[in-house]
């Protein structure tokens, strides 16, 4: 990991990243605590269309910044998005009325929705081996949990200090240091789409990844993810607090027992992907997701007992966990699956349809909870969990090898041949690590078809 950090362009990325984390985290109170200024009682409503806001942003716009992002310089747009973001922080203060809260959240989400997937799109140029590569997910997975255990501690040490409307120009702080950073790194700019049409690009992602069956099963697994992690993200407070009566301390111990698990698993998957694949890593991390998810329905069943907060104490860390191993491991397996020339739009699907995922699973962990308890609630999720561990397990076949036969007709590209050899049936076969692109539009289900439409 140290040698990683030894190169000055990944050091500075990882550095403007792990300050707009912060930031972000910093907004994430001072957003609940403006709210809570303009609305009152009704500030958990505020709050709730606040973040209903940011995953139809997050679900609806990254594609279309994915289309766009061969067409402009990667440097200058991370740093005109950072530069979007801190000026909106900086404006959050000076809102009197609740739908500018909106207005405002609308047009953050959509820049961090157009950031993070091309930011995510930029490592595997700059980091081109895949051991590096690897270690540099994992310490993007450990930054992430970072922010989510040490941010409300940073923002409660403000709070002692000064007021919460200064917690924004924090935020706007570390959105311009971010783009400071981003400004001394050399990022190469993203190799041109031979696509021609916006819609094309824009949907080019989401194509090549219904087309490719491990990235089916990717998706498959985003959504064991979502309904097991909204369980945390949405339910922890009022079990904590509700149902087994312990104190607010007590649900940041819970929290961070979750942040502890995913960080342990992400500092041991580098040296768990060397001994196995991307996908035997995943499913075993679906695995402990369903095992935490099955621990979270018995302990909504049990009677009061003290033995209870352990217990739920395990539970968290496994789900921790269990996320770390799916999620780690997902940047690997879509640069694998992706040309140079698509892995902006392949990322940018990514990060759709993961964030669609948790927009099917919120409003059960937080809509049914309220309504019929924590049991039913978890219930439901545990079934869209296994679900989605089906279906994965049903598309990622287990034999994934990176170089794969296939055949083509004498239409292609004869450069493309120059390796091929010529079958009786008068069709083209070789083999090379296949993606979904301009010469390859499905993938190979038979040696005597054709894979190019």
């Amino acid at each position: 990991m140290l040698s990683l950090f030894g190169r000055r362009d990944y050091r500075h990325l990882f550095g403007a990243q792990l300050v707009a984390l912060f930031g972000t985290g910093l907004t994430t109170v001072a957003l609940g605590l403006l709210a809570y200024q303009l609305a009152g009682a009704d500030a958990g409503a505020v709050l709730g269309t606040a973040l209903a806001i940011k995953m139809v942003a997050y679900v609806t716009v990254a594609p279309v910044a994915g289309a766009y992002a061969d067409r402009v310089p990667r440097r200058v747009l991370l740093v005109c998005l950072d530069l979007v973001r801190a000026l909106v922080v900086l404006a959050l203060p000076f809102v009197d009325q609740v739908w500018q809260i909106y207005v405002l959240i609308v047009v953050l989400q959509s820049a961090s929705a157009a950031f993070t997937p091309t930011f995510q799109a930029v490592l595997p140029d700059i980091l081109p081996d895949e051991r590096d590569y690897t270690r540099a997910l994992s310490a993007s997975q450990l930054a992430s949990t970072m922010e989510s255990l040490l941010s409300p501690m940073l923002a409660a040490a403000l709070l002692s200090a000064v007021s919460f409307h200064w917690l924004f120009t924090g935020t706007s702080a570390g959105f311009l240091a971010s783009a400071a950073l981003v400004v001394t790194t050399r990022i190469p700019d993203a190799a041109r789409s031979g696509r021609g049409g916006v819609w094309e690009r824009t949907l080019a992602g989401m194509r090549i990844y219904a087309a490719t069956p491990r990235l089916r099963g990717v998706l498959g697994l985003n959504l064991v993810v979502a309904a097991v992690g909204a369980i945390v993200m949405v339910n922890t407070v009022n079990y904590v607090q509700g149902e087994l009566g312990r104190s607010q301390a007590d649900v940041a111990w819970l929290l961070a027992g979750n942040g502890v698990g995913t960080m342990a698993v992400a500092l041991l998957v580098p040296k768990l992907l060397r001994r196995a694949g991307e996908r035997a890593v995943m499913f075993a991390g679906a695995a402990g997701l369903l095992a935490a998810v099955a621990g979270a329905v018995a302990l909504s069943t049990a009677d009061a007992g003290g033995w209870r907060w352990p217990v739920a104490l395990v539970v968290w860390a496994v789900v921790g966990a269990g996320t770390g191993l799916v999620l780690t491991p997902a940047g690997r397996v879509l640069r694998r699956s992706s040309a140079p020339v698509d892995r902006p739009a392949v990322f940018a699907a990514q990060f759709s349809l993961s964030h669609a995922c948790w927009l099917l699973a919120y409003p059960i962990a937080g809509w049914l909870a309220t309504g019929a308890g924590f049991t039913a609630a978890w219930i439901v999720l545990a079934a869209l969990a296994a679900v989605g561990a089906v279906a994965a397990a049903r598309v990622w076949p287990r034999r994934d090898p990176a170089l794969v036969e296939h055949t083509h007709d004498a239409s292609t590209d004869p450069e493309h041949l120059a390796d091929a050899v010529e079958g009786e049936d008068g069709l083209w076969r070789h083999r090379h690590a296949f993606v979904i692109d301009g010469r390859h539009r499905r993938w190979p289900v038979s040696a005597g078809r054709p894979d190019q439409e």
